[in-house]
Formats: C-alpha cells, structure tokens, sequence
C-alpha cells in the first residue's frame, strides 16, 4: 500500500463521511448536493490532515516508538518528519479552501468554525500541552466529528440548526468517539509507559472497555431519542453492534485489537446509512 495512503489511516475515514451522510438525510428537501460534497471534503480532508498532525507530533515526540497500532510514517522510518508535516498541511490547506468555499455560500461564521476545528486538529497531539495526552480526545472528537460536523453540514443546507438535527449528532459522536476509544484501548499499556493520560490510561483496561461499548449504546440510544419510528431502522445493525463489543469485552490486547477500528468504522457506515434511510423517508 502507498505510505501516504497508509499514513492517511482509511479505517478512520468513516468518522468525516457518517455525520455528512446523516445530516444531508436530514435535511430533507433543502438539501443541497453541491454543499454536501464541499462540507464532506472539509470533513474527510480534515481527519486525514488530523492523521497526519497526529503521526507526526508523536512520531518527534518518540511515543510512538513502539506502537503496537498500524505502522506510523514518522516512527518507522517510512517518511521524514518534515514530509508528514507538510502532508498535514496540505490536507487541512485543502479542507480549508472547501470550508471557505462552503461559508460563502451559506454563513461566513462557518470560517470561525473551522478555524477553531485546525487549531483542535493540531493542539491534539502537537505543541508544548497537547491535550489528547491528558485524556480530552473523545470530547474533541465528540464536539467536532459530532456535534459539529453534523449540525454543520445541516446549518450549511438548510440555513437553520433543529433540535433535531443536534439530537442526530449525538449517534455521530459516539461513534466516531468509539474509534478513537479502540484505539486508545489498544495502546493503553504504551501510552501509560510515555506519559500519554488518554481515558483508556486513566480508567484502566476494564472501564475502558466497558465505556466503548456504552458509546456504542448512546448510539442506538440517541437513535431512537428522535421518535422517529423509521430511525428504529438503525436497530438492524445491533448484530454487529453486539459482536464487535463481545470482541473489546473479551479481552483481546494488543495487535489483535487492529481489525476491531476497520469493523467499528464498518459499523458507523452502516449506522449512518441505516439511519440515513430513515430520516429521508420521515
């Protein structure tokens, strides 16, 4: 596979694409194609340049010198860490001319917006006090991947933010939350030897475990909060829900945690389609 494209980590692709699938649904007749295609290109180039920021903090910061996760350009050797930093920049150069792009066309305060979303993107793992390291990251992926990216993309169709569409954000958190979760489940015993205070460090591998499956509870949860009746489609994907947490719950470590971030952004997919259906039909 191409490092760039390795380094640009697919698997957590899933978080940028679910709340602009799930917003456009929801936006019913106002939609808008053009404005949904900029704000998921905001979207995915900002996880990719997040991605990138992250490999290449950590990697001249050294915590990522024995990663038990995929392979990390900076650590292992595959890129310099000028080059990952550059990439970085390009992506959220990218996101940025598609954000502007989107603000003219609906609101200028989405250029506020997304400057506070960069600045989260790099504080997360980069600078002097990089807050992921003190266990903050689920809020920010909660905020921005949830909250943001879902009332966003509504607000830049519709012109307006709903209750609803804030409820909708909700499942969209969660989940991308759970990617980040099985993540740092995975890497809990590393990042307590560097320092890393991620929420899987401070409650310890047991609460971990037991806190990704309730994220993936207040999706399901958060679904069905919209009284809906067809959002009650969303409950097809429990058999998978149920699998990939029997998996965490079971107390597999280290490499063999890997294929459990592919089959929890399968599972935002589909969440996000399923629920997608169901708010267009309603």
């Amino acid at each position: 596979m191409n490092k760039w494209i390795l380094g640009a980590r697919p698997r957590t692709l899933p978080a940028a694409i679910a709340p602009v699938v799930v917003a456009t649904a929801l936006a019913g007749s106002d939609w808008n194609w053009f404005r949904a295609a900029l704000a998921l290109k905001v979207g995915l180039w900002m996880q990719i340049g997040v991605n990138y920021a992250n490999d290449y903090s950590d990697g001249v910061k050294g915590t990522d010198t024995n990663r038990v996760g995929p392979t990390r350009l900076v650590a292992s050797g595959l890129a310099t860490a000028k080059q990952v930093k550059t990439a970085a920049y390009i992506a959220f150069a990218i996101a940025s001319i598609a954000g502007i792009w989107l603000s003219l066309l609906s609101s200028l305060w989405l250029l506020l917006v997304g400057v506070i979303a960069i600045a989260a993107a790099w504080g997360y793992t980069g600078g002097k006090n990089p807050y992921g390291y003190k266990g903050l990251g689920e809020v920010s992926v909660f905020i921005f991947f949830g909250l943001t990216a879902t009332v966003g993309t509504f607000y830049a169709q519709t012109g307006r933010v709903s209750v609803l569409s804030i409820i909708c954000s909700v499942p969209m958190g969660a989940l991308a939350c759970a990617l980040l979760a099985v993540n740092n489940i995975r890497d809990r015993a590393q990042d307590e030897l560097v320092g890393k205070r991620t929420i899987a460090v401070r409650l310890g591998d047991a609460r971990a475990r037991r806190g990704f499956v309730a994220l993936l509870v207040l999706a399901h949860v958060a679904a069905i909060a919209t009284f809906i009746p067809w959002a009650l489609l969303t409950l097809l994907v429990l058999p998978l829900t149920i699998s990939v947490s029997r998996s965490v719950l079971s107390g597999t470590t280290g490499p063999a945690l890997i294929p459990l971030l592919g089959k929890t952004g399968k599972l935002q997919l589909i969440f996000a389609a399923i629920f997608a259906i169901g708010l267009a039909i309603h």
